[in-house]
């Protein structure tokens, strides 16, 4: 008779820690952004938007066909915009981060093309890429969490 308590209450305990794991687990728990988080996202973003609200001086600068300036604006004010974006991409939910990354590095690539692009003072080229960059921009942007 006590061998088969013993069997029972295994089973039990077994039983018992299935539930728990299967029920219980970490994957029940969904990830979210704390208040902290947020603020530091909102903090990063707020200077990421001053760097884009710069972007229609280099849309400027290309109008006009001053190539020199373009690509001096390019490589000084928003030479940081790539540094922003990395850091606001690690501080997303992990299902955000690849996207954010990927559109990231497209923004710095279409900033690399327009630098190509005015050093070759090549108009069409550097609009195509300007409006690249825009549109990537507004991307990136609606992936960060709203306060």
């Amino acid at each position: 008779m006590s061998k088969y308590r013993s069997i029972l209450g295994l089973i039990c305990c077994t039983l018992l820690a299935i539930m728990l794991v299967a029920c219980g687990g970490p994957a029940a728990v969904k990830p979210t952004y704390t208040p902290e988080r947020i603020a530091e996202i909102q903090g990063h973003t707020a200077d990421l938007q001053k760097l884009s609200d710069r972007l229609p001086e280099l849309q400027n600068l290309i109008q006009k066909e001053d190539f020199i300036f373009a690509r001096n604006f390019i490589h000084g004010p928003l030479g940081e915009i790539r540094i922003l974006m990395g850091r606001i991409s690690s501080d997303l939910l992990p299902k955000d981060q690849p996207p954010a990354r990927d559109l990231a590095k497209q923004i710095a690539n279409d900033l690399v093309q327009i630098d190509e692009a005015s050093a070759e003072n090549n108009y069409k080229a550097a609009v195509r890429y300007y409006g690249e960059t825009v549109k990537d921009l507004e991307s990136f942007y609606k992936l960060i969490p709203q306060g």
